[in-house]
């Protein structure tokens, strides 16, 4: 039941995921991030069993900084995802870990933001756009028809909303709250998209403008 989806616009890249944890028909917590910050200017969403993410997260996370220490330097998020495809590649004969993944991130060097489609069979391809789970398959025809390149943080919102109502609509049993992360020049930025306040905001927004139409 896990939600989710990615894409970049200019110079930032965007990375939303649901917060329910979820065990066949019972939902254990509603406030589960699924999202990893590996560093100042990266992140890794995961979508799996949640043994396997927690794992497999801490183990690239715990890597990479040992890279950063011992090289003084922090990987691009070129390496860093051959890092990630690499080992879960190599665990694929032993004990394969059941995760697919997304990796965006923001390189000073080239003042681009990028984002990486991986997923638990080790395959990796760059892409515009991009997720995981039920919710996630439903938002590629959205990306297909709005994701433009370039897009502002305006129309990136917008296609936000699309997507998170797509998702209400096509599951029965759809999350109400999501974690929309944002990485850029400045870092990482994380925002709770809550559907229940967001409908309460839209149901006042027609109340006031109701009363200034009677006015």
């Amino acid at each position: 039941m896990d939600v989710i989806f990615g894409f970049v616009g200019d110079k930032f890249a965007v990375v939303v995921s649901d917060t329910m944890a979820v065990q066949q028909i019972i939902i254990n917590k509603d406030d589960e991030d699924k999202t990893l910050q590996l560093d100042s200017h990266k992140l890794l969403a995961m979508s799996g069993p949640k043994g396997d993410c927690v794992y497999f997260g801490e183990y690239i996370l715990a890597n990479l900084k040992l890279y950063e220490l011992r090289n003084g330097t922090k990987l691009s998020t070129h390496a860093a995802t051959s890092y990630v495809r690499n080992t879960l590649a190599e665990s694929l004969r032993s004990g394969p870990y059941q995760v697919n993944l997304l990796l965006a991130g923001y390189d000073a060097s080239e003042d681009e933001a990028s984002l990486y489609f991986m997923d638990y069979m080790a395959s990796c391809q760059k892409v515009n756009s991009g997720g995981h789970g039920y919710g996630g398959m439903f938002c590629l025809s959205l990306f297909d028809k709005h994701w433009k390149p370039r897009m502002s943080r305006e129309d990136a919102s917008d296609l936000i909303d699309k997507c998170i109502a797509e998702v209400r609509t096509r599951l029965v049993t759809a999350p109400t709250k999501y974690h929309v992360k944002i990485v850029d020049k400045d870092g990482c930025h994380t925002t709770l998209y809550d559907c229940v306040e967001k409908a309460a905001q839209a149901v006042r927004e027609i109340g006031r403008a109701s009363c200034r139409e009677r006015v």
